[in-house]
Formats: C-alpha cells, sequence, structure tokens
C-alpha cells in the first residue's frame, strides 16, 4: 500500500507574502492562481486524512557564509540578509503555517534534498509518494520532482497548487515536470472525500 506525503515548498513570507521582498517574482501568478488557498486546502486535506505535511524553507545562518554567492540564481547576498533563519522572511506564511509535530526541512540551496534531513524523514516514515505544491514551479518544484523520481519515489505535481514568474513559463514547467511526475491538481491529489473516509 503507497504512503504518501505532502511536500509544502519554500511558501515563506519574502517569496509569497505580498510584503515579501522577492515576492514580485512569483505574486502575479500566486495570486491569479489562488496558489495560497490551494495550497492550504491541499494541507487541510492532507491532514484529515493522515497524509504527512512537510515543510520545506529556505534559510541561512546570522552570518550567511552559507548563502552560495557566486550562484548566477542566488547573487551577492542580500545586505540585509532577509533569509536569515528565524527572520519574518523564513517563515511559512501565516494561511499555512506548521501545526506542532510537523516537519520543517531548511535547506540552503534549490534542491530540497541537498544537504537536508529530508529523505531520512521520508524513508523513516515509509513514504512512497510526494504530492508537491509550492514556488517556483521551475525550481525547486521541478528539481525535487526530478531528484526524487531518481531516488524511487512517485511523485505527483499538484499544478494548481504551484506558480512562477508567469503563465508561459508554469506552463513550461509542468511540460517539463510531466517527464518524470503526474501533473495533477489538489481535488484530483486530495479529493474532499477522503476526508469522510479518514
Amino acid at each position: 500500500m503507497s504512503r504518501s506525503a505532502l511536500l509544502v515548498l519554500d511558501m515563506v513570507n519574502e517569496l509569497v507574502h505580498p510584503d515579501g521582498h522577492y515576492a514580485h517574482v512569483c505574486r502575479e501568478q500566486v495570486a491569479s492562481r489562488g496558489v495560497i488557498e490551494r495550497t492550504a486546502a491541499a494541507i487541510d486535506r492532507a491532514r484529515a486524512d493522515g497524509t504527512p505535511v512537510i515543510y520545506v524553507v529556505l534559510g541561512y545562518s546570522s552570518h550567511y557564509e552559507d548563502w552560495p554567492g557566486e550562484s548566477p540564481l542566488f547573487g551577492p547576498a542580500d545586505p540585509e540578509h532577509r533569509f536569515t533563519l528565524g527572520s519574518w522572511g523564513t517563515q511559512v506564511h501565516e494561511r499555512l503555517t506548521p501545526e506542532p509535530g510537523e516537519d520543517v526541512v531548511v535547506k540552503q540551496r534549490v534542491s530540497p534534498f541537498y544537504g537536508t534531513n529530508l529523505e531520512f524523514l521520508l524513508r523513516a516514515r515509509k513514504i512512497d509518494t510526494l504530492l508537491l505544491t509550492g514556488v517556483a514551479t521551475d525550481l525547486v518544484v521541478l528539481m525535487t520532482a526530478r531528484e526524487a523520481h531518481d531516488r524511487d519515489f512517485s511523485v505527483q505535481v499538484l499544478e494548481d497548487a504551484t506558480a512562477t514568474g508567469d503563465e508561459t513559463l508554469q506552463e513550461a514547467a509542468l511540460h517539463m515536470l510531466a517527464r518524470t511526475a503526474v501533473v495533477t491538481s489538489v481535488d484530483q491529489a486530495l479529493p474532499v472525500a477522503r476526508r469522510a473516509a479518514a
């Protein structure tokens, strides 16, 4: 019997809250696609039927020496260190707050598997299927799907709970994701009916 976990990827204030410094990257898509609301629905349904919810957040130490300053994606360190662990920027959006006992995995690169204990948590819980939500679709969602595939997990991308810079990039990312994952929706992966059966 398969066992799933819902991964909530990089849904932190700096990236998805309207006041986040980097929210401009995905702000329009997050709002127009209702990503916060759809992710909240996925979390509620997962909790109701006993599916573990695991959060992945981007965060760095106070000295910021673990920031990849030479990366063309991350670039030079933000002088205000907005992604310092424990700061408002690295907290999960208030609509999606983890409950006590739910795991929060901290990463310093795009992949949530690189340098983290994510795989250990999944193996310990006998998880074999990952349900992915988060931003950005072309970065952390795509990387998670590919790396999970190579670790022999089944992957489902809840496309209506993901977003990136614009619709063209979103569609391209989903097209690529379909090569190693099932592209589905919150309602298909976590139907309301499952709540009654839980």
